[in-house]
């Protein structure tokens, strides 16, 4: 049953909201929209074992309808029209920003929704959207101490091997900027498709033929990966700052820990010190498999649906969208520690959530924490 049943009886069965999703399930990304899906699913599952979201003296059940969108931001604003029109889905999830910038476009618009955007490009926020629940934090936020902490270990001679996509693009210039600013030597930017390329050993080579002290990564993980492991092959034993959208614990799969040494990176939930990320661990595992970690993405999107659902609770509507957007920052600053994976601050002004960042410096194949200032 999808929609919003709003006029059904106790008889004619249980009243459920939509959650609408469109994010890439096939083709490269696949795994990541994945994971973003999963965090979603396992909310879900959650608030209606505890009978559903209490809503106005009734407790209304939750559906999650997930549309393919493969990565393409035509596909994103097409399937969120669909979910809209078709499921009255008050709030859709996207998990890139070519899709959700697309669904800006219209979301607020009539009929209005909510768009979910898992995505750390800060132009999600900036660009006054009324209807935006940006979730992790902005990648700027990391820019500084990357950049500081690898400097000092290691030297002040950056080269670079980015992905070649627009989010890479963007991480890129930025991170370069900081990284020049603190005196730092910017190489040649060696950019390469990390979608496409299977062999990254002649890109890298290149890269160290300039003598790097420090290497910029980043795209998926399972080919961020291949590029630190061709590093370390051919003798690199500098640091690599690793984009975000890279995880260790996904990369650890395919390369030792031992080649990811010196790197920084986003903390993994199995390594992050808030108590509430081990709770969480525990929690899937019991719901994945005692050998499954949960990478961050999953987490976060957890969180986010655990506070959409509060907010529904306390605007005493699931159809409302500009209601429960106005009671984001309310739910999510009380929000029940058991609900939350990590610390959560509230959601600001322009729909950003708040919370504490902590990052990952891998020391002697440990995770030491990087904590960061939040940037809005």
């Amino acid at each position: 049953m999808f929609g919003v049943l709003a006029g059904c009886s106790s008889n004619s069965g249980d009243e459920t909201v939509t959650i609408g999703f469109t994010g890439p399930l096939s083709g490269g990304a696949a795994l990541y929209g994945r994971n973003v899906l999963d965090g979603l699913e396992m909310a879900v599952e959650d608030i209606n074992a505890a009978g559903g979201i209490p809503v106005g003296g009734r407790h209304v059940k939750v559906a999650v309808v997930p549309l393919d969108d493969r990565y393409f931001p035509n596909e994103s604003a097409t399937n969120a029209k669909r979910l809209v029109h078709q499921n009255q889905a008050p709030v859709v999830f996207c998990p890139h920003s070519g899709g959700i910038l697309a669904i800006q476009g219209f979301n607020a618009s009539a009929p209005p929704f909510i768009v979910g955007a898992y995505s750390s490009e800060p132009q999600i926020v900036e660009s006054g959207n009324p209807l935006t629940l940006m979730i992790p934090p902005k990648y700027i936020v990391y820019f500084d101490a990357f950049a500081q902490t690898t400097m000092d270990a290691h030297g002040k001679r950056l080269g670079r091997i980015p992905g070649a996509h627009a989010y890479a693009k963007e991480w890129t210039k930025g991170f370069s900027a900081v990284w020049e600013s603190k005196g730092g030597t910017l190489l040649t930017n060696n950019e390469v498709d990390y979608n496409t390329t299977t062999d990254f050993s002649s890109v890298v080579s290149k890269a160290l033929s300039e003598k790097p002290d420090v290497l910029f990564v980043g795209g998926a993980s399972q080919a961020t990966a291949l590029v630190i492991k061709a590093a370390r092959e051919q003798g690199f034993k500098g640091g690599f700052v690793v984009m975000d959208q890279a995880k260790f614990e996904e990369m650890n799969k395919l390369v030792p820990m031992a080649m990811l040494e010196h790197s920084v990176g986003v903390m993994p939930m199995v390594a992050h010190p808030d108590f509430r990320a081990a709770k969480f661990v525990e929690q899937y595992r019991q719901k994945k498999g005692p050998d499954r970690d949960p990478p961050r993405e999953v987490s976060l999107t957890y969180g986010a649906m655990r506070v959409v659902a509060r907010a529904m609770e306390l605007a005493g509507t699931v159809t409302d969208a500009r209601a429960i957007h106005a009671r984001l920052d309310e739910a999510a600053s009380t929000l029940p520690d058991e609900f939350k994976p990590s610390e959560l601050l509230g959601v600001d002004a322009k729909g950003h959530m708040k919370q504490t960042v902590i990052a990952a410096h891998v020391v002697g194949g440990k995770f030491v924490p990087l904590h960061l200032a939040q940037i809005d």
